[in-house]
């Protein structure tokens, strides 16, 4: 029999390596990003603080039928940079949870830069 691995387990793995390394702080707090197969959310995070700051995703009516492609991703960002930057958030570091900078991970870094956040 041919046993599948579970792709889940090893980002979570790979999520788990890389938040060895990146954290955020007050001053340059943590871009980290959650894909599921019909929407994707993001979160502006302070790990010293343990408080999340800002927070934007493709759930509810105004992505109604799409929070699973890549224009709902590039919104997602533009969003999330608009709240960060009336915050005063201008620079973060950027956490994309163990995913491929790919597809809609890389929508969602594009819609934030344009949005004005700096990574």
């Amino acid at each position: 029999m041919v046993s599948r691995k579970d792709s889940n387990k090893a980002r979570l793995k790979r999520h788990k390596r890389v938040r060895a390394h990146i954290s955020g702080t007050a001053a340059c707090p943590r871009l980290a990003v959650y894909r599921s197969n019909a929407n994707i959310s993001a979160q502006i995070i302070d790990d010293v603080a343990g408080k999340t700051l800002v927070s934007a995703s493709s759930y509810g009516k105004a992505n109604a039928g799409n929070g699973g492609n890549k224009e709902a991703a590039r919104a997602v960002g533009k969003e999330i940079a608009e709240k960060a930057v009336a915050m005063g958030i201008t620079e973060v570091v950027f956490d994309r949870g163990g995913y491929l900078y790919h597809g809609r991970v890389s929508e969602l870094a594009d819609g934030a830069r344009e949005g004005g956040l700096k990574f």
